[in-house]
């Protein structure tokens, strides 16, 4: 039986997962479960990093008398630390939904042609990439990056804290909007543009390398043996696609949490005037995949909209939000989910209302009216998301494997089946730990590829089919919506 731990950090919470391989099936177990808050401090979002690197100490505790083989960490892309020559942290890194970088694009496109940087990076422009923050810091603070010495992405960074070893693994760093989707390495060009010095990124290595073990004065402080630290899918939304059950070669995922990660899966990045007007992104995962993919407002507004509802005294459940949703009269109002007013954190609803009062449909009077509002416009999203896929690959699916935590939610799931007219199979809940298990096992090799690991989950974990209903009535609702997103 080979065992090994995830931590996995996720928007509002990380955990540890122990990982078990009896050749046949993947099994998995939460040992520690904790919160995951960025701190507002001085004007600025961070990240908590210590904290978090605390609790990992803690998971690394947990898991002694299980024996594992090896760890490995993944989260959210983007995000970065900066460590000086000593290998000391300069601060605290800082949050993506930090404002520090209202207004970068644009700048960004004064030093680089929009065209060409898509050319290059292949990754949809969006203000919170690793390039637009970076950019704040060359206008702001460039004393900060003087004394910095390498930048470090986030799963990379708590592993360098584990062991010692900084590098950057592929798939988190084709997120930075830094990195060459063809060369498949950082662009000395974009990189030159933007004004930040090349010795700034470190040498990059692919998705599941063993980087090295755990140090000594980790191993003294928690007595334990030295354990391999490595480097799986850094990001989430690649170790969760590394964990889809697909069988065929064409397929669609959607990796369903606080953002919705709408795409396909191809052998090389596709970056052409469809994909560039369509801000369509390459990334890499397992075995240099490309996913080609949109990013959209996911169960944020969900998860936002609790949170009001919270402060004004009213708590709600997850499944009693659905329920609510699923009670509320369907197709009376859309929003686009995402429309720039949604992305901060706040009164969600409140927004929701003078969307609608903006653009002529009824206001909803109800929490239940919201959510039903919310609901059926990520699925509508996904359709047009679906025909934006469609037409840059010029091929057409009949199949959506939808994983992650949004698969807990059936109606979604069955919405956007109806939605987009297809097959929707839902599952598994826990794909991100799922595939960060997966990659540390095929990187000790005890899985022998990416195909294998996907038969693997196919076996260990139950999965859901909903086929697409009322079709009619989903196709004049999206004409609908796409009126409103028209006007908006």
């Amino acid at each position: 039986m080979k065992k090994v731990l995830a931590i996995d950090f996720g928007a509002s919470s990380g955990r540890a997962v122990l990982g078990e391989f009896d050749g046949k099936k993947i099994s998995m177990t939460e040992l520690h479960r904790f919160s995951n808050d960025p701190v507002f401090l001085g004007g600025t979002l961070y990240w908590d990093v210590l904290r978090l690197f605390h609790e990992i100490k803690q998971s690394l505790i947990r898991v002694k008398p299980f024996g594992v083989e090896s760890v490995a960490i993944d989260t959210w892309g983007v995000d970065f630390g900066l460590v000086d020559a000593d290998g000391r942290l300069l601060e605290n890194p800082v949050h993506y939904r930090d404002s520090r970088t209202s207004g970068m694009l644009d700048e960004a496109f004064k030093l680089i042609d929009k065209q060409r940087f898509y050319e290059i990076t292949g990754n949809q422009f969006m203000e919170i990439n690793t390039a637009f923050q970076l950019l704040s810091l060359v206008k702001n603070r460039p004393d900060l990056l003087e004394r910095a010495d390498k930048l470090v992405m986030m799963p990379d960074l708590f592993s360098f804290l584990l062991s010692g070893k900084i590098v950057s693994e592929r798939s988190i760093a084709s997120t930075t909007q830094l990195f060459d989707a063809n060369k498949r390495n950082w662009s000395d060009e974009v990189i030159s543009a933007l004004g930040i010095k090349s010795s700034l990124m470190p040498g990059i290595v692919k998705s599941g390398s063993v980087i090295g073990k755990l140090s000594d004065s980790i191993c003294k402080e928690l007595d334990m043996q030295p354990i391999d630290v490595i480097s799986v899918c850094g990001h989430d939304t690649q170790s969760a696609l590394a964990a889809c059950p697909a069988e065929e070669k064409d397929f669609i995922f959607l990796s369903s949490g606080t953002w919705s990660l709408f795409g396909t899966e191809l052998d090389k990045p596709i970056i052409n005037e469809d994909s560039f007007r369509l801000n369509v992104t390459n990334e890499l995962g397992v075995e240099d995949k490309t996913s080609f993919l949109k990013n959209i407002i996911g169960l944020w507004l969900i998860q936002e909209s609790r949170r009001q509802w919270l402060r004004e005294g009213r708590e709600y459940s997850f499944m009693q939000l659905e329920e609510m949703a699923r009670n509320a009269s369907g197709f009376k109002r859309f929003i686009d989910p995402d429309s720039p007013e949604f992305t901060p954190a706040g009164n969600i609803p409140e927004r929701i209302k003078k969307y609608c009062e903006r653009t002529a449909q009824p206001i909803p009077q109800s929490d239940g009216e919201i959510m039903r509002c919310i609901y059926e416009s990520l699925a509508l999203k996904y359709r047009t998301a679906k025909g934006e896929l469609e037409q840059s690959t010029g091929k057409q699916f009949d199949k959506i494997y939808m994983f992650g935590g949004g698969t807990k939610d059936k109606l979604l799931s069955q919405l956007t089946a109806n939605a987009c007219g297809c097959e929707v199979t839902s599952g598994p809940v826990e794909a991100t730990a799922l595939g960060n298990i997966g990659v540390q096992l095929m990187a000790l090799g005890e899985i022998s590829s990416l195909s294998q690991l996907r038969e693997i989950v196919r076996t260990s974990e139950k999965l859901y089919s909903f086929e697409p209903t009322d079709c009619s009535a989903w196709n004049d609702a999206y004409k609908k919506y796409l009126e409103v997103v028209k006007n908006a």
